[in-house]
């Protein structure tokens, strides 16, 4: 990794999901978020944010964005992480199992569900967050959409307000 660069942390909140009468954790994408989660993977590479390691929640929708996503990627990241205590992490979580990661990946990817990765995003965001992107976010963020933040600090002392949110990128 250069040194010199930012880490980057974006937030993937899953696909548009399908509202069968099964449990939840077994809700698959619907037609809507299968195109969604393919054109989230070109943005992602036209956005230069192919990731180097990515943290999956275990539920199917959030693993079909994933594979969906990565098949539109221009790159392969090194690993991926099928996580399953995502699925009902609370911010704190997130930020533990963020702060596993090594030092020497420059760009993760967390793919996870509502009101989590907007407020993830929001408890992260620190000085120098574009504000609008912040009070977008704080709202909550639609399916598909994705929140980018960066930050100068290794990932094991990432901490609240210790990165700046620079964008949020959401569904044509």
């Amino acid at each position: 990794m250069n040194s010199t660069a930012p880490r980057r942390l974006v937030l993937l909140r899953h696909a548009k999901a399908e509202h069968p009468q099964i449990e939840d954790r077994l809700r698959p994408l619907a037609l809507k978020g299968r195109t969604q989660a393919g054109g989230g993977g070109a943005s992602l590479s036209h956005e230069g944010l192919v990731p180097d390691h990515v943290v999956c929640s275990a539920a199917i929708r959030t693993r079909q964005t994933w594979d969906l996503a990565r098949a539109a990627l221009s790159g392969e990241p090194e690993s991926v992480d099928i996580n399953e205590d995502l699925y009902l992490a609370d911010v704190r979580r997130v930020l533990e199992i963020v702060r596993e990661i090594g030092d020497d990946v420059a760009t993760v990817l967390v793919v996870g569900h509502e009101p989590v990765m907007s407020q993830t995003a929001a408890t992260l965001a620190g000085p120098g967050s574009d504000e609008a992107v912040l009070d977008r976010v704080r709202l909550g963020v639609p399916t598909a959409s994705y929140s980018v933040l960066e930050t100068d600090a290794r990932w094991s002392e990432l901490e609240p307000d210790g990165a700046r949110l620079v964008r949020l990128v959401t569904p044509a």
